[in-house]
């Protein structure tokens, strides 16, 4: 049916989504080797609104200039072409397509989807780098661009297909009625709007049941990458419970990108923090949280169907049991052999193992015992099915690990109860994983308070200078270590000139000006490993290590001559603001810490007893 479809009657109807003429013009230009920051800004010329947004996503605190960018070839140098590409493209979909007709179709939840998935798409292929990170961003916020199509052409007809079947059924239901679905739907935008073949290609490998896990090649993996994303895209839009439900899979998932499960927690807090950024750029809803869809599908109020693997090697048992298995609400994988079981609990997620005991190749002892002894029998209920009854049989078999036995010929009704069993455990150990998940994010987010809490307790308001306690703990440490390592240190105690003429002249507001300003010219001039400081009112306590008193003096000039060249601009000052510095060194044999403060800040009274704005080390 697929050659009833008449993709360029719907493009020229212009009946199916698409970027702007700009936003498409910048994703064909990006792709050149040859593009340059100069043609993007004269694509941007052309649309004005895009231009200002573009610009207001260079000042975004995400990239953090220094000082507001107002031209558009700046803001193209500091984002990226990548990033302007991704963003004009974001932007242009979202705000042509953030509602629609189809009643059926979640517009908000469909964006939320797509920009997470983007995220994480790029966040996975940054860490294992197939295809550029930014190019990541791209494939993931298209992946589905299919379903957005199917309900902008036909509204009333999809979003009926939604309110009819559920997301298993839904392609052959479209395939019916659209002949098309909206995969391949998908694969013929991202091929009409000019994206790579690769994006294309490792799409359809995705979207395949079974891919080929020994494929090295680069599709294969970007495949695997985009398949991954999806689970953490999943993951991170789940609720608490959904989540719980999720997280064995994705931790498995997660192995095979050398991903740890601390290292998952941390990815998946970093995702949100973005997502949340981009929502607020593209004006895309990041409030949405869903919950398992298995949740209606529980065979007990209390109790969700399980993911069992039934693993038999006669073809009548695995057709009887997994018919019953299914009825009863649970949804079942099957396996001939031990061997194959291994193979599909490596790749798959299952809650429940249902084994035979004999078996040819690996009998259901040998199963049990292999599991237990790796990480995928952490978690894994075992049920064995067996013809015998004897006690030597039976405790080798608890012995090798399995939680509970049915015996031949099965009675389907004391093997669910069995289950039902399980249910209950496995149940405990998800409000368990609830419970200790909330218990995690608390001393996280508690974590996070005590830091913010300590730096504040540290910090001066007013400079975002460290304070005076910080000042005085920090010169102690670095008067141990100068000790221990027999290294110079040096202090600088610097006073601002005629500083209460300021105030008194023109105000405590534009006195606070003076000092915040002083205060970055400072952070400008001093070294990487220089600490400035600000004791109170106009007096701050500059601390540098490994430094000897020739090397002290020349960089105390260095912020003298700073400060009195770089003035507070649109401030009528009554006087050029200037600076009298004092230096200590350790090298004059000072008995601590506090006799190098106390050197310091007698060289500066010198100094402003004399002419100021000058330089004075103490002997």
């Amino acid at each position: 049916m697929a050659s009833d479809f008449n993709f360029h009657g719907l493009k020229s109807a212009d009946r199916l989504p698409s970027p702007s003429g700009t936003a498409l013009a910048i994703i064909k230009l990006v792709q050149r080797d040859d593009a340059t920051p100069q043609q993007i800004v004269q694509l941007l010329k052309t649309d004005p609104a895009l231009s200002g947004r573009i610009l207001s996503f260079a000042n975004s605190a995400a990239f953090g200039a220094r000082r507001p960018v107002v031209s558009l070839q700046d803001a193209v140098v500091l984002v990226g072409m990548t990033a302007v590409r991704n963003f004009a493209l974001s932007l242009s979909l979202v705000g042509k397509h953030a509602t629609g007709a189809c009643s059926g179709f979640d517009y908000d939840r469909y964006w939320s989807r797509a920009l997470m998935l983007a995220v994480a798409n790029a966040a996975v292929i940054a860490w294992e780098r197939t295809i550029p990170p930014e190019e990541g961003f791209t494939l993931g916020l298209l992946t589905d661009i299919g379903r957005l199509a199917l309900a902008t052409a036909w509204p009333d007809k999809y979003g009926a297909c939604l309110r009819e079947t559920d997301e298993q059924a839904l392609i052959a239901l479209e395939l019916s009625h659209f002949a098309i679905d909206h995969d391949t739907l998908s694969y013929l935008l991202m091929a009409d709007w000019g994206l790579p073949a690769i994006f294309i290609d490792a799409l359809k490998q995705c979207h395949q049941p079974t891919p080929d896990p020994t494929d090295t090649s680069r599709v294969a993996r970007l495949a695997r990458q985009l398949a991954f994303a999806r689970r953490l895209c999943d993951y991170c839009l789940a609720d608490d419970m959904y989540r719980t439900i999720l997280l064995p899979a994705l931790e498995k998932q997660a192995r095979h990108f050398s991903i740890e499960t601390g290292t998952l927690a941390t990815l998946a807090t970093s995702l949100l923090s973005q997502w949340q950024e981009w929502g607020k750029l593209i004006h895309i809803n990041t409030d949405q949280r869903e919950s398992s869809p298995e949740l209606t599908a529980s065979i007990e109020p209390d109790l969700l169907g399980l993911d069992i693997l039934l693993v038999d090697d006669d073809p009548m048992m695995l057709k009887r049991l997994t018919k019953q298995l299914t009825d009863a609400g649970h949804r079942v994988g099957v396996c001939r052999d031990g061997h194959s079981a291994l193979k599909n609990l490596v790749e798959q997620s299952f809650q429940l193992l249902l084994t035979d005991w004999r078996m040819a190749h690996m009998d259901g002892v040998e199963l049990s015992r292999t599991i237990r002894a790796s990480a995928l029998g952490k978690s894994l209920y075992i049920i064995m099915l067996t013809a015998t009854d004897n006690e030597e049989g039976l405790l080798e078999a608890f012995d090798a690990g399995i939680d509970d036995f049915v015996t031949k010929p099965v009675s389907i009704r004391v093997l669910l109860a069995r289950i039902r069993a399980a249910q209950r455990i496995i149940a405990l150990q998800q409000e368990l994983q609830i419970e200790r998940q909330e218990q995690e994010r608390a001393t996280a987010e508690l974590a996070v308070v005590n830091r913010r809490l300590q730096q504040l307790a540290n910090t001066d308001l007013l400079t975002k200078l460290p304070n005076r306690r910080y000042a005085l703990n920090r010169l102690e440490q670095e008067w141990e270590a100068a000790k221990r390592h027999i290294r110079p240190l040096c202090v600088f105690m610097l006073d601002l000139d005629f500083f209460k003429l300021v105030n008194d002249t023109l105000g405590h507001d534009i006195g606070d000006q003076v000092l915040a300003h002083t205060a970055e010219v400072m952070r400008d001039t001093v070294r990487t490993n220089d600490v400035v400081c600000r004791l109170g009112g106009e007096e701050f306590l500059i601390i540098t290590p490994n430094t000897d008193a020739a090397a002290a003096l020349l960089l105390a000039e260095r912020i003298r001559s700073a400060i009195e060249t770089r003035q507070l601009n649109g401030a009528a000052l009554p006087r050029p603001v200037t600076a009298s510095i004092g230096v200590a060194c350790s090298t004059s044999f000072p008995q601590g810490w506090q006799d190098l403060v106390k050197m310091a800040d007698h060289a500066v009274f010198q100094v402003k007893k004399a002419s100021r704005n000058a330089v004075k080390l103490a002997s």
